[in-house]
C-alpha cells in the first residue's frame, strides 16, 4: 500500500514532501537533511530515492549528506546541475522511483528556473510542482521569462481537475490575499482565503489544493478572466491586453506587492 504524501517542515515556509511503501521513502527536494533524517528515524524508514525539481539552495541543499552514505538515485532536470544527479531527466521520460512501484512522468515547466521539471503520477492524481505552480500563486521569474511560465502554467492547468498540487511552499495564505487584492469581488477567492486563514491559525497546513481549486481561484491560472484583465489594466495602464501581458503585469504586481 502506497501512502498519500507527508509534508516535512523545513526552514520557515519549506515542505518537503515523503512518500513510502512499506518501510521504501522517497523524498522530493531536501533541502535541508536533517528534518528528513528524523522523519526516517521516527517513522522506521529507508530512504530509496531523491526527487529534485530544480536547483535551488533551499530544494537540493540536503542532498549530499542524504547520499553521503547511501547508494540511493537523485532523479532531477537534466538541464540543471544537480548534486549527486544519477539520473538526468527530459520532457516526457518516465520513471519508477527505486523502492517503489509508482510511475512519474516528467514535464518540463521552466520559469522560475530554466531547467524547472514536474513529477506526475497519474494513478493517484499526484503534482509535485516544486516551485512553478503554487496554492494560490507562482513562483517568480528567476531565470525564465513570462511567457515561459504563461506556457508552463497553462500545461499544467491542463492536467485533470482531481490532480492533488503538492507544492514546496506555505505560501497560500499570502497568495490568496494577493488574489483579493485583484479580484475582490470573487466569492471564491474570498471563501477560501477565509478557510485558510483559519487552518494557518490553527497551526495546519493548507496543502495539498487541488487543480480544480487552482483554475478557480489562482490570479496566475486566469489571466483569460475579465474581472482580472480589468484590475490589471488599473494596476498598471497600458500593460497590454494579451493572456501573456496580463499575467506579466500580474506577476510584477505581485513581486511588489
Amino acid at each position: 500500500m502506497t501512502a498519500s504524501p507527508i509534508a516535512i517542515p523545513a526552514f520557515n515556509d519549506n515542505y518537503i514532501w515523503a512518500f513510502h511503501q512499506q518501510d521504501q521513502c522517497v523524498v522530493v527536494d531536501p533541502g535541508d537533511a536533517e528534518p528528513v533524517e528524523r522523519y526516517l528515524r521516527e517513522n522506521g524508514l529507508s530512504l530509496s530515492a531523491l526527487l529534485i525539481t530544480h536547483h535551488h539552495p533551499d530544494h537540493v541543499g540536503g542532498v549530499a549528506a542524504l547520499t553521503k552514505h547511501r547508494d540511493i538515485p537523485v532523479y532531477g532536470p537534466a538541464k540543471e546541475s544537480i548534486p549527486a544527479m544519477s539520473h538526468p531527466l527530459h520532457e516526457g521520460d518516465t520513471i519508477t522511483p527505486a523502492g517503489t512501484d509508482l510511475a512519474f512522468t516528467i514535464m518540463e515547466v521552466p520559469g522560475h528556473t530554466l531547467g524547472h521539471i514536474a513529477f506526475i503520477n497519474d494513478s493517484h492524481g499526484w503534482l509535485f510542482s516544486g516551485d512553478t505552480l503554487f496554492a494560490g500563486g507562482c513562483g517568480r521569474l528567476f531565470e525564465g521569462t513570462a511567457a515561459q511560465m504563461f506556457h508552463s502554467l497553462e500545461r499544467l492547468a491542463a492536467l485533470p481537475e482531481a490532480t492533488l498540487v503538492f507544492c514546496a511552499h506555505e505560501y497560500t495564505q499570502a497568495n490568496l490575499t494577493f488574489a483579493a487584492a485583484v479580484t475582490p469581488n470573487d466569492s471564491a477567492v474570498q471563501t477560501r482565503l477565509q478557510a485558510v486563514t483559519e487552518l494557518r491559525k490553527k497551526g495546519k497546513i493548507t496543502l495539498p489544493s487541488t487543480l480544480a481549486e487552482e483554475k478557480a481561484t489562482n490570479p496566475f491560472l486566469r489571466s483569460d478572466n475579465e474581472e482580472v484583465k480589468a484590475s490589471c489594466q488599473r494596476h498598471e495602464p497600458g500593460c497590454g491586453e494579451s493572456d501573456i501581458q496580463c499575467f506579466a503585469a500580474l506577476r510584477r504586481w505581485k513581486d511588489n506587492a
